[in-house]
């Protein structure tokens, strides 16, 4: 069951029938609530939780005890995100797990391979989320140098070699840069930043008319800067064969169709969703659509992953932390998206989901609430 949250509104704690109280088995989720957090995402994430976690009570929960979430809202804070992460561990959770922002996901899985705390990150795609690797963290999301690679292929595939991209300061951003001009460089690509710091929408126009790109990528936060990006470029009347894409995701929500209209259609994005969900996936896809009263985005679908997988573990492995960490490679469980496992991926540092699907998307031009898939691949 929901309990309300405490007047400063970081503390919620979610179940269903069976009742929470001294015997829960707790844990901890850290989601994006508040602005500067990309809030929409939190939602949704929070929606996966929660919904997992009720489905799990009304089974009987872990072994007869109520499993109880124990939110925090890190507000893409990453300070706020360690001083969560203490915070949890102190209040006796099993493991912590969610969050949507990668630079907050680093923050939170280098305090909680400190602290010896498992932790299952739900969303974020950071491949060094720990510098050094560890047996504490998992994640579900494919790592952003994979991701982003499977984005650059469909900008091969459609044609697209002389790539712009629009860009705040953020190793996020920066890292996806790098993974984009890595992989098209060798096959004749070419990738110009423009840095947003120093450009205002109608400079970016000229930018672009000037590098003769065909396509402009968006690394930037929404609504701003990228909504007057969009109407700048949509408006340009030298533009009007230019791509745009958001490979980070933004139109992936129902903001960017409500900011932008029919400008925000055709900007693919990546979604790691498959082509068909599992039989427990369509289940959950129309409770998640009544419950967020729209479409569920796959984060949402993320966060029920989330809570699938340490249900799982914590039902044959105990609530203690240590035998936790040690399940990792051990998980076999069907989620939402697929057979959920976990094993040592080069160049990522904790334990990842080789199997995540990736794919291409956009928003019809006919009809954007309707998604066209571009291209699509599964994580190798």
């Amino acid at each position: 069951m929901n309990t309300p949250p405490p007047p400063s509104g970081s503390e919620r704690t979610g179940g269903s029938s069976v009742r929470a109280g001294e015997s829960s088995v707790r844990i901890g989720a850290l989601v994006p609530l508040t602005r500067p957090g990309w809030a929409e995402a939190g939602q949704h994430l929070l929606a996966g939780l929660e919904l997992a976690a009720g489905a799990v009570n009304e089974a009987g929960g872990i072994d007869g005890r109520p499993l109880e979430l124990v939110v925090r809202d890190t507000a893409a804070d990453p300070h706020r995100a360690t001083s969560a992460v203490d915070e949890l561990a102190g209040l006796g959770v099993a493991a912590v797990a969610g969050e949507y922002h990668s630079v907050v996901a680093r923050a939170a899985a280098t305090r909680a391979d400190a602290l010896g705390l498992p932790f299952l990150c739900s969303s974020a795609v950071l491949d060094a989320l720990t510098e050094q690797p560890t047996e504490w963290v998992a994640r579900l999301a494919p790592p952003q140098s994979r991701g982003w690679q499977v984005y650059a292929e469909f900008l091969l595939g459609a044609g697209h070699r002389r790539i712009a991209v629009a860009a705040q300061p953020s190793v996020y951003w920066a890292t996806g840069t790098r993974v984009l001009r890595d992989h098209l460089t060798p096959r004749g690509g070419t990738v110009t930043a423009l840095d947003m710091r120093a450009l205002t929408p109608a400079a970016v126009c000229d930018a672009l008319v000037d590098s003769r790109a065909t396509a402009l990528l968006l690394l930037v936060g929404h609504p701003e800067p990228a909504v007057p990006i969009v109407r700048s470029v949509r408006r340009d009347e030298r533009l009007a064969g230019i791509m745009i894409g958001a490979p980070a995701g933004q139109p992936e929500f129902a903001t960017w169709t409500t900011s932008l209209d029919d400008d925000g259609a055709g900007v693919p994005f990546l979604r790691y969703l498959p082509e068909r969900l599992t039989p427990l996936g369509a289940r959950v896809g129309k409770a998640l659509r009544e419950r967020l009263g729209e479409a569920p985005s796959f984060v949402a679908f993320e966060g029920y992953d989330t809570v699938v997988v340490l249900a799982d573990v914590l039902r044959s492995h105990g609530a203690d932390r240590a035998r936790t960490a040690e399940a990792w490679p051990r998980v076999a469980v069907v989620g939402t998206r697929g057979r959920i496992q976990f094993s040592r991926v080069p160049g990522v540092s904790v334990w990842q989901w080789a199997g995540t699907p990736i794919q291409v998307v956009d928003r019809d031009p006919a009809a954007p609430d309707r998604f066209r898939i571009l291209h699509s691949s599964r994580e190798k």
